[in-house]
């Protein structure tokens, strides 16, 4: 069984961590750290954009491409890839300017947490 729906949403996020790792790279090259964030912020925040995306994507990837295998709704899918994307989105907006508390921040994080554990369940429930 094809898993398209989650390759067009596992695509379209592999282009934003590749992005955000590219970001890294660029920022590392211009404060001059080789290796680890140098005590710079900006960079400390740059790592974790990429970083946060790298620990939470997969398992929300993982957990739909089994829902889809296991022949789940198209609906719930397209709202779980669309939930990672903008969870994503609100969570680094507000990285590149503060380090601070911020409530899109907040958000994007626990939307993200909310996709993961909505398709845990929709696989606990397709298997049960």
């Amino acid at each position: 069984m094809p898993v398209a729906i989650t390759a067009l949403y596992a695509a379209i996020l592999a282009l934003f961590i590749v992005a955000l790792g590219f970001n890294v790279t660029v920022h590392r090259w211009m404060l001059g750290v080789p290796l680890g964030d140098g005590g710079k912020p900006l960079l400390v925040r740059v790592i974790r954009m990429h970083g946060n995306s790298i620990e939470s994507v997969p398992i929300g990837l993982l957990l739909m491409a089994l829902y889809e295998l296991d022949g789940g709704s198209p609906r719930p899918l397209h709202a779980a890839g669309i939930g990672l994307i903008v969870g994503r989105l609100l969570y680094v907006g507000p990285l590149w300017t503060s380090s601070g508390w911020n409530a899109f921040r907040a958000t994007g994080v626990t939307l993200t947490w909310l996709i993961i554990v909505a398709l845990a369940v929709l696989n606990l429930w397709q298997v049960g």
